[in-house]
């Protein structure tokens, strides 16, 4: 069953989802809203074609900073500073990068206007953050997400260059974070650790990282 949701704040209880995960239909992404959805699992995804549409999967890909795997290869280019890494310094053309770069197998992207506004808005009240890589003073790659507890759900990632986003993921695994939010599972991400747990497993740690 879809809930449509109206202008109160709250969401329905994310275990209703059903078996894609899709909780919910509309509301708005405003910051009081997408930080609740956030602390409760869950995230929207969605298109302009569609209305906003919040989903909690029963599974979800993370990774635990402590079972990181970095390759030899990957070792050897973090140690020729080949690639500088900052923070919140650009968060705006970060989400603009991830927002235009084509991706395999999918027509166009989720992250739509309004969204880039809503994430901004987020940015500048403090829950959102970006990683940015750069190669001399050119901006090759990065992510951003939310910071929730001490837990990052990672909305979205950009390489411009062979291996950046890697860069930004690993510097990303060493901020201090007790898990790192990958919400869909790639190869890429399984490569380097990620894996699949329990809705059940995943807000566990999400309560835990809050308190």
């Amino acid at each position: 069953m879809i809930f449509r949701l109206d202008e109160r704040l709250l969401f329905p209880d994310p275990d209703l989802a059903d078996p894609d995960g899709l909780l919910a239909v509309g509301g708005d992404l405003s910051a009081e809203r997408l930080l609740l959805a956030y602390q409760s699992g869950i995230f929207p995804w969605y298109s302009d074609e569609t209305p906003i549409l919040w989903y909690s999967p029963h599974e979800r890909c993370v990774i635990f900073p402590a079972e990181l795997k970095v390759s030899k290869s990957m070792r050897q280019i973090l140690r020729s500073n080949k690639f500088t890494v900052t923070v919140n310094q650009c968060f705006e053309k970060v989400i603009a990068a991830c927002s235009s770069v084509e991706r395999k197998d999918q027509d166009g992207t989720w992250i739509t206007d309004e969204m880039m506004e809503a994430y901004i808005n987020l940015h500048q009240k403090g829950y959102t953050h970006s990683i940015e890589v750069w190669n001399a003073n050119n901006l090759v790659g990065g992510l951003y997400g939310v910071k929730t507890g001490n837990v990052f759900c990672g909305e979205s990632m950009f390489s411009q260059m062979s291996n950046a986003s890697k860069v930004a993921l690993i510097y990303l695994c060493g901020m201090g974070f007790d898990m790192v939010d990958c919400q869909m599972h790639t190869p890429h991400l399984e490569s380097m650790g990620a894996r699949m747990v329990s809705r059940e497993e995943y807000m566990a740690m999400l309560r835990k990282s809050v308190l």
